[in-house]
């Protein structure tokens, strides 16, 4: 990931601007100020940059949560803010090169918001989970030409070379994303995707909870497709089949297609590696038969004015609050300067959770999601509901 190590940590007079990218405010730690944030905008996308400083040296990179894709973005923000505070640079894995030419007019790169406002419904849609390489995913794009492709990936190499094929090879029917594809399937419309791909997803058997493939996400993955429409999971791991099977075998109703060491027309360099290996690959196909209910629309992340006060709102910080639905978790506050606070939260279900940040103006006593507002679900409003009552006393 693009970062550069600094000799000393110099702030800016902010708001500033250098090269384009703007940088909007400056967030510390409330318990540890040797952590701060950057708020920096460019090319319509505001994300943090993160300053963790230490005795020998001091980091600066890109915030995990708000972390935009392609990876040029962090690049020239961290190379903007060296350049603006005259900061000496005394190690860096960032290059200066211009833009990459095949990037130079990217539309196929799209932000959450992109299918929260303007879901595209004129095409039959498709969508591949953790893309990789995106052998996969390009092949389907080229040989479908009729069908819109969706692609989700949350890394950032991946994102950026399938970015440079799509420009390479002029498609105009394959978005990518990068975002949770728990999450995203949330605001999916009902009844309108005609195959859902997750090829060799990461196993996580020590952490099984961040396992793609659950009971929820076939919930939801039933409701977006449309009757006949199909889930494909495709995996080398034998105890993420087993479980995998398992999971989809104990519903009310189900119809299954097994397979062992099945040929498909396109596969990745992993799975040629494994192959010649002769390590076994699963295969677990769901087929829809059900018409699902139409998605809810029209969810309102708002806030009322805020009425406690800031003792009580720093007084939230590590606080977990806990309901029938799911969770608020006020996992680190920041201080800004004019006096405003940004909350880092964990928000919505115990299964799926959001990680986002929360900037309370204490000044105006206004509040909002930043920089994007939680996926629309029945799950996220109900949550959302639960912190306006409590910000509103």
């Amino acid at each position: 990931m693009p970062h550069l190590h600094v000799k000393e940590f110099k702030q800016l007079s902010f708001p500033t601007s250098e090269d384009e990218i703007s940088f909007d405010f400056l967030a510390t730690n409330h318990k540890h100020p040797d952590e701060k944030l950057i708020a920096t905008s460019y090319e319509g996308k505001s994300f943090f940059l993160l300053v963790k400083e230490n005795d020998n040296k001091i980091l600066i990179k890109s915030d995990k949560i708000t972390r935009p894709s392609p990876n040029y973005l962090i690049k020239h923000a961290l190379l903007a803010y060296a350049k603006a505070s005259d900061t000496e640079v005394i190690s860096s894995n960032v290059d200066e090169g211009a833009k990459n030419i095949h990037l130079q007019n990217d539309t196929a790169l799209k932000n959450i918001n992109y299918f929260v406002h303007n879901f595209p419904l004129d095409k039959e849609i498709q969508i591949e989970v953790g893309f990789g390489s995106g052998r996969h995913l390009l092949h389907q794009a080229e040989k479908n030409p009729e069908t819109l492709f969706i692609g989700i990936e949350i890394h950032k190499a991946s994102i950026e070379q399938v970015l440079k094929q799509i420009s390479i090879k002029n498609l105009d029917n394959l978005l990518v994303l990068d975002y949770d594809a728990r999450l995203f399937l949330e605001l999916v419309p009902s009844n309108i995707v005609g195959k859902i791909f997750v090829h060799f997803p990461v196993p996580w058997d020590k952490k099984p909870n961040r396992r793609v493939i659950s009971k929820t996400f076939i919930d939801e993955s039933e409701r977006v497709l449309k009757q006949g429409g199909r889930l494909e999971l495709r995996t080398d791991s034998e105890n993420y089949y087993a479980y995998s099977y398992e999971t989809f075998i104990s519903r009310n109703q189900v119809a299954l297609e097994i397979n062992k060491n099945l040929d498909i027309a396109i596969s990745s360099k992993y799975e040629d590696r494994w192959k010649r290996m002769e390590k076994n690959i699963y295969d677990i196909t769901m087929t829809n038969s059900q018409v699902s209910e139409p998605l809810k629309e029209n969810y309102d992340f708002l806030f009322d004015t805020i009425d406690i006060s800031q003792e009580s709102l720093i007084d939230l910080n590590g606080t977990t609050l806990r309901y029938k639905e799911g969770f608020i978790h006020f996992e680190r506050l920041y201080h800004i300067e004019d006096g405003s606070l940004l909350y880092r939260i964990a928000m919505g279900s115990f299964e799926r959770p959001e990680h986002l940040y929360l900037l309370i103006d204490t000044s105006h006593l206004t509040c909002k999601y930043f920089p994007e507002l939680p996926v629309s679900s029945p799950t996220n409003q109900k949550i959302h509901n639960y912190l306006k009552e409590l910000l509103h006393g």
